[in-house]
């Protein structure tokens, strides 16, 4: 009887209900997601940098280094030689390596040239196909399996950098042929291959056996002049012009001239090929784990002192991360709890003129038989059923809010948010804060109806 007689007072000023509602409702909103938010924000990005103590890159941002390298929001800082990094990634210090190198995108999903060991260290299984062995075949996350209804088989060409509408690689085609399983990381986001895929498309020299078109090959003698049918010829008649004497000079510009290009069967390796073939070479980064934290400690002044590259540690850049991020949260909570305050005194004035109003009828029920008690428990109930709905629509909101957010960012940054989850104990706080305002609001009116003078109330009737 009390919960029936309870919601109908409370409609019975509908607009001062609603205003008290409706702030209720902004304050929880606001508050629920921002808990929301900042957990599953955390949380992503405290498990992507799992078993990665150091990132070694090009020169620049350390933070745009660890946002572009491990979670892929962000421009790359540069590239850094293959060759120069490898010599510390075979350093004792350290336990895994896994190079990375970025070029190019498909629909807007990032292309990583990299090793397996990326895929064991984010935890993720193949759960359709193997993993790739050779250039140009492709292991796909889950997410973009889903998105773009990828299978096992099909092929694609890649768009050069991170726009979708950039210049198409029309030269090469990637094959799938693997599906990663869902990790819940950044790996679900991602299409891995190998280094030497990446290397290929955008490397000066064709590891893939196929020719030079005329245009691209350089004349006889300039660097990079691949020996082609026809070569021999006409660089034997050129020796012989310059000096018919020379038969030592002539004889080794022949074998050289038999020599075939690099990269196909028989080509010998002489001194300067190796150089020439590392200049090529260069990766945007090295995720690395030590065997001990001395690494931490000395790498990112060692590096700096005696590098062109820098050593950023993920540990320190995020918590930095963090840092700026919770100061624009905590405004928005202070905000939040300001605004359910003023829904508070909402409430109390609601309460306080609805018993002015209506003390008559208080009386009456106090002379049917109603109870002191049962007086002061109606006031607590209508304050504390508004409280109960606003919590509830403010939750509901709050998780519609988190929806439209979750687009945008998966959109722009491939992060989505869950908006079903449940964070008891912060939202458990946040409930019982919301009880607690109503009772508090309600003490004064429920004091008052509770103390009611029958006698007196009628006798002014």
């Amino acid at each position: 009887m009390i919960a029936k007689l309870a919601w109908k007072n409370l409609w019975f000023k509908p607009l001062n209900t609603v205003l008290s509602l409706v702030l209720l409702t902004a304050s929880v909103a606001i508050i629920s997601l921002l808990i929301l938010l900042q957990e599953q924000f955390e949380k992503q990005f405290s498990s992507n940098i799992d078993g990665v103590d150091l990132v070694l890159g090009a020169q620049g941002s350390p933070l745009q280094l660890i946002l572009s390298s491990v979670y892929h929001v962000d421009a790359p800082t540069g590239n850094i030689d293959y060759k120069e990094a490898e010599v510390w990634m075979k350093h004792p210090f350290v336990e895994t390596a896994i190079p990375l190198a970025f070029g190019d995108n498909y629909r807007g999903f990032k292309i990583v040239g990299t090793t397996p060991d990326y895929i064991k260290k984010y935890t993720a299984k193949i759960s359709e196909g193997k993993v790739f062995e050779k250039n140009f075949e492709v292991v796909i996350g889950s997410e973009i399996a889903q998105k773009l209804n990828i299978k096992l088989g099909d092929k694609f060409f890649g768009t050069h950098g991170d726009a979708e509408e950039g210049h198409l690689h029309e030269e090469y085609a990637y094959v799938v042929v693997g599906i990663a399983s869902p990790t819940g990381k950044v790996i679900d986001n991602l299409i891995l291959c190998t280094i030497e895929s990446v290397w290929e498309m955008h490397g000066g020299h064709n590891h893939g056996g196929e020719a030079y078109s005329e245009d691209e090959n350089p004349p006889h003698g300039e660097e990079g002049h691949i020996h082609v049918e026809g070569d021999e010829h006409d660089h034997e008649e050129h020796v012989h012009d310059e000096n018919c004497n020379h038969d030592h000079e002539e004889d080794h510009d022949h074998e050289v001239s038999q020599n075939p290009a690099h990269g196909e069967e028989g080509h010998v390796h002489e001194e300067g090929d190796e150089h020439e073939h590392d200049e090529a070479k260069e990766i945007t980064a090295v995720l690395v784990k030590f065997k001990n934290k001395m690494g931490i400690i000395s790498w990112p002044r060692m590096i700096a002192q005696n590098t062109k590259m820098q050593a950023a540690l993920p540990a320190i850049e995020i918590n930095r991360l963090f840092s700026l991020f919770g100061i624009g949260l905590q405004a928005l909570q202070y905000l939040a709890y300001g605004i359910m305050l003023i829904s508070g005194i909402s409430i109390f004035i609601a309460l306080y003129n609805r018993l002015k109003e209506r003390k008559y009828e208080f009386a009456l029920l106090r002379v049917s038989g109603a109870s002191r008690i049962q007086m002061l428990g109606l006031v607590l109930f209508e304050s504390l059923l508004l409280c109960i709905v606003g919590f509830f629509f403010g939750t509901l909101f709050g998780r519609l809010a988190l929806v439209m957010i979750s687009s945008t960012t998966d959109e722009q940054f491939k992060m989505a948010f869950n908006p079903m989850t449940i964070i008891w104990e912060k939202e458990g706080i946040l409930f019982m804060v919301t009880i607690f305002v109503g009772i508090l609001a309600a003490v004064i009116p429920a004091i008052k109806a509770y103390r009611l003078n029958i006698s007196k109330t009628l006798a002014n009737a």
